[in-house]
This record gives C-alpha cells, structure tokens and sequence, in this order.
C-alpha cells in the first residue's frame, strides 16, 4: 500500500493519521514479506487505516463546517450515526450525510457511508451469528478502499468548498 507523501491526502491529514497509516502499512508489509504465520483472520490490519479513516473524517468534517468544534471534541458524537444515509429525516439538519448531498453531490455522501459501514462497522463490530474474518487479500481491499475514499474526499471537498467560496465572492 503505496502512499504518496507529496499527495494532497498526506499532507492534509495530521500527523497522527499519517502514524496511523505508517503503522499500517508496516504491518502489511511484515506480514506479506515475512509470511512466517498464516492468520485465520486479517482484520487487525485494518484497524489502523479505519482509526486513521475516522480521525480524518473528524477533521474534513470540522474544516468544511458539516460539524461543530464541540462534536469533533466530544467523546459522545457519533460519526456513524450522522453519515448515516437511513437517518436523514430523524436528524434533520443534523445529518452531515445530507450536507454532503448537498455541497458535493449524493455519491461522495454514498462513498463515504459505504465505506465507514463496510470497511469499519462490518470488520470490527462482533456479531455471535456472523464472525466476519478477512482473508489477506479482503484485508488489502478494504484498505485500498478507505485510502481511496479519503483521497477522492479531501479532493472534492476542498475543491467543492473553494468553488461555493468563489460563487459566494463573484455574487458580492
């Protein structure tokens, strides 16, 4: 899991992400190369990349202003909860999924969740009735995943929070 670290996506993530991300990839690295253990489960490598995916959600979230410094601070906010596309009508103008409906279009709003559900949710949460364990290669997927949504977010959320910024100063 190559990252390029002249990338936009890189250099707007925090330094902690970035650790998050270093820290991930060497464990995908050690255990490709060395290959000494087979693992019934790969999940544990993708824990850092789904820390790394919220700590950046957090952020993006707070610097387009689809949160508030207190909901990035509070040990009580639930990411899930507001990106979630089923609670829209119960949140009202609370759901940042509909912000990003709104700003950048309903398919970024659609990627973001998809990938919060699928590559976070759906590997960590336990469930007696299905134990989800991850092959290496499932485990790689996921991480392209989460890396590609954050690249293609922070891309068009930047970009689409300068062009509404333009409008806004060519309107005046």
């Amino acid at each position: 899991m190559d990252l390029n670290k002249d990338s936009y996506l890189w250099k707007y993530m925090s330094k902690g992400q970035r650790d998050l991300i270093e820290e991930g990839r060497y464990l995908l690295e050690d255990v490709i190369k060395h290959g000494k253990y087979q693992f019934r489960d790969y999940s544990f490598l993708v824990f850092p990349y789904a820390k790394a995916y919220e700590g950046f959600l957090k952020q993006i979230l707070l610097d387009t202003n689809f949160i508030s410094r207190l909901d990035y601070i509070s040990d009580h906010f639930r990411l899930g909860k507001v990106l979630s596309k089923n609670l829209v009508r119960k949140l009202g103008d609370k759901s940042v999924y509909q912000k990003l409906c709104d700003n950048s279009g309903c398919e970024l709003a659609d990627d973001i969740w998809e990938t919060w559900k699928k590559c976070r949710n759906e590997v960590f949460h336990y469930f007696p009735h299905n134990v989800r364990s991850l092959s290496l290669p499932e485990a790689e997927q996921i991480i392209a995943k989460i890396m590609k949504t954050m690249e293609t977010s922070v891309l068009r959320l930047k970009v689409d929070g300068v062009k509404q910024k333009m409008e806004k100063y060519m309107q005046a």
